[in-house]
């Protein structure tokens, strides 16, 4: 599934993405080909792109990658999925992946300080309480999704945030977990949880929110279930939440 771009290309469907009114350019999982993004960003942002580029990964990058993508990418999106390594064992087959993970997030955080429309870039920081929904133009959004049955896992890391993150990054909590069988022929899916995330447990992470006093970012309502998961064979994999103006299958534009 997929298809190589050239550069041309990727800056081409950026620009679409742009006269169509996107908000962002979110860059997912592109960790194993920085150079190759770095430089075709730089060149989107040459070619007239003045949308915030967005850097949405495992937060599994090395220092060499970050310093690659300092001066491209506008706001990181990382997870923080665990801060345990034996959870990081059994479900990413990477123990070092909470090490890894903290260094990453705290370079981002580093390289860019939150600024929202209707703050300077002087003096980045919390928008003032308007009407208006501010949007992020640069910072870093810290992601972790919670695993049902593994509750102290997230406990740790709103902890982590608390003392790491208030104040220089934002919290997105998910709820969204949803449980895939192993697939017989291709192998896909994993051996976590068998369920989504319960009431009970939702409730306690609300406390945990109030606890650590962790105010600023997003929360995920319950998703009954799990959030469902997208179809990326389809040209437009989101339903009604997207318009796609490119597909890997076709190669052309939408």
């Amino acid at each position: 599934m997929g298809t190589a771009l050239t550069e041309t290309e990727f800056v081409r469907i950026c620009l679409e993405l742009q006269a169509r009114g996107a908000a962002n350019i979110n860059l997912v999982t592109g960790s194993h080909a920085v150079p190759a993004l770095a430089a075709a960003v730089s060149a989107a942002k040459a070619g007239g792109l003045t949308l915030p580029v967005l850097w949405n990964s495992s937060a599994y990058e090395s220092a060499a990658a970050l310093d690659l993508l300092a001066d491209t990418v506008d706001v990181y999106l990382p997870d923080l999925k665990t801060l345990d390594s034996g959870i990081a064992r059994r479900f990413f087959h990477a123990p070092d992946y909470p090490e890894s993970a903290v260094r990453a997030v705290l370079t981002m955080m580093e390289q860019r300080t939150l600024c929202f429309t209707g703050t300077s870039p002087a003096g980045p920081g919390m928008p003032e309480e308007s009407g208006a929904v501010p949007a992020l133009l640069s910072g870093v959004i810290i992601r972790h999704l919670v695993l049902p049955d593994y509750l102290d896992s997230t406990k740790e890391v709103l902890r982590w945030f608390a003392r790491h993150g208030r104040g220089r990054a934002l919290l997105s909590l998910m709820m969204q977990y949803t449980p895939v069988e192993k697939e017989p022929r291709t192998g896909f899916g994993h051996a976590g949880p068998d369920r989504a995330v319960g009431r009970d447990e939702y409730e306690i992470i609300l406390k945990w929110l109030e606890e650590f006093g962790i105010e600023d970012g997003f929360c995920q309502e319950l998703v009954p279930g799990g959030g469902g998961l997208p179809d990326f064979r389809r040209e437009n994999p989101f339903g009604a939440l997207a318009d796609p103006v490119w597909h890997w299958t076709k190669k052309a534009m939408l």
